[in-house]
């Protein structure tokens, strides 16, 4: 009797621990997911950018930090974390500095997803997403 409720016990917990409310980070890895690029030959790369704000608001990112819509962060796909990088709109030229501490955007098209304040900035918002071109700042 005493093994089959540790068993029980022991199958609530690793369901508590998969991750069943609203604290999960947003993003997981798969196996068999793409590598982080850690490649400093690549300083420059062009393409479409959007950005995600109250509905992820205080929510985990895929760094482990919290993430704040307020801040100047974003979402990449392969860069890796806390890689500071230059977004210029393209059809405005203007520009910001963000460091990477999500993975994202999960969109073929994009490849980039600012932070609300980020995308602010550069005048992204009005549209939802707009030609940018991304610099990576050694």
């Amino acid at each position: 009797m005493r093994e089959g409720r540790q068993a029980l016990c022991a199958v609530l917990v690793a369901a508590t621990m998969a991750g069943c409310g609203t604290s999960a980070p947003r993003f997981r890895s798969e196996p068999g997911a793409a590598a982080v690029s850690r490649d400093p030959g690549v300083h420059q790369m062009t393409g479409i950018a959007s950005f995600y704000a109250e509905e992820f608001n205080g929510r985990p990112t895929a760094s482990g930090e919290t993430y704040d819509m307020h801040a100047l962060t974003a979402a990449h796909k392969t860069l890796p974390f806390n890689t500071a990088v230059r977004v210029t709109h393209t059809e405005n030229n203007r520009s910001v500095i963000v460091r990477i501490n999500d993975r994202g955007p999960f969109k073929d098209d994009r490849v980039i997803d600012l932070s609300l304040e980020a995308a602010r900035r550069i005048g992204l918002t009005g549209k939802g997403t707009g030609p940018v071109r991304l610099e990576i700042i050694p």
